[in-house]
């Protein structure tokens, strides 16, 4: 039973995708290549031939692709959207999803409990092993979790808990190891917001999840009355424009930094909501796998809906910032 007010809004909300297919049972590899498929999607395998997913325009396209794969196997297959299922409530439905992802995160927990042991045991003096390695063992754990968070639909209490975890964990590893794991910050040159006020600001057209957070955070912190211009990848700004996020550009990536990260180095910014979201900034855009940043995956989604349905690039960058200054806002009280 979902206690929480705002899950019980979840569960009231949500819709469900009903995926349906028959696989010819020769050759086996066609019956695993459809189960692989639903099993990294997340999918729930609900009754006899059906896989429940809850809705979203992506899922529902990734249904479609497979149903014509199943065809083309062969087989038969078939998907329908539906707001309820008869015979069960959709907190139940949540909850089963929810022990799901638990177990999976219980099986990568297995590895964290070594991971965590292994650490203790180093910081007491023990060199049976060494930050390098330790380091290499975090970074597979903390893949497996952004591949269980992935598809952790309704953020289960077991997925918050192992977050806690690795992100204690990262810190005491990154003690251990004398600042290994922070990202590169030479050779970005300190400036003053002083000199940038009033600016017309450009940046390549089809703005996206770097560019977006980028705009915000110049008009919010570095340059309130900033325009904006649109350029191709080979155009040429106007005289006086200031480049960002493009290839050569006064403020771009540097070394393993996004945009983002790099204007808010330049310009000396430093408030905690800020780190937050420059770590899903760079999880979105650069996918290396650094931080553990679940909500991520949503705000991808988001922000894929607006470049889907924005009349122009002036349109797409105004409402990719308002994104994020409301995602600022709930960083802060």
């Amino acid at each position: 039973m979902i206690r929480n007010p705002s899950a019980r809004a979840i569960a009231k909300a949500v819709s469900w995708l009903l995926f349906f297919s028959t696989v010819p049972s020769r050759p086996v590899s066609k019956r695993m290549k459809v189960w692989r498929k639903l099993m990294q999607e997340g999918a729930l395998h609900f009754k006899g031939a059906v896989y429940l997913l809850p809705y979203s325009e992506i899922r529902e396209a990734m249904l479609q692709a497979l149903t014509a794969d199943v065809l083309a196997m062969g087989g038969d297959a078939a998907y329908v959207k539906a707001p309820s299922v008869e015979t069960m409530g959709n907190e139940e439905i949540i909850s089963l999803f929810n022990a799901e992802r638990g177990r999976a995160y219980e099986q990568a927990g297995k590895g964290l409990h070594i991971l965590e042991q292994k650490l203790g045991s180093m910081l007491k003096g023990g060199k049976a092993v060494t930050p390098e390695e330790l380091l290499t063992a975090f970074r597979k754990i903390e893949k497996a979790y952004k591949d269980i968070a992935a598809v952790d639909f309704f953020t289960s209490e077991q997925g918050k808990a192992f977050a806690l975890r690795l992100g204690t964990l990262a810190k005491q590893l990154d003690e251990a190891s004398h600042g290994k794991t922070p990202v590169s910050t030479k050779g970005i040159e300190p400036k003053d917001a002083a000199g940038y006020r009033g600016r017309t600001w450009a940046t390549r057209s089809r703005p996206f999840v770097d560019r977006m957070a980028s705009a915000w955070l110049i008009r919010r912190f570095i340059d309130p009355d900033a325009r904006f211009a649109f350029i191709s990848e080979t155009g040429k700004p106007n005289a006086g424009s200031l480049l960002f996020d493009v290839n050569g550009g006064e403020f771009t990536h540097h070394e393993d930094l996004c945009t983002f990260e790099v204007l808010m180095k330049a310009f000396g910014l430093k408030q905690r909501p800020l780190k937050k979201i420059a770590e899903i900034v760079h999880e979105l855009d650069i996918k290396d796998g650094r931080y553990a940043a679940p909500e991520a995956r949503g705000i991808e989604e988001l922000l894929t809906g607006i470049r889907k349905t924005a009349k122009n690039d002036d349109e797409a960058l105004e409402k990719g910032i308002a994104v994020f200054g409301m995602l600022y806002a709930s960083q802060t009280s």
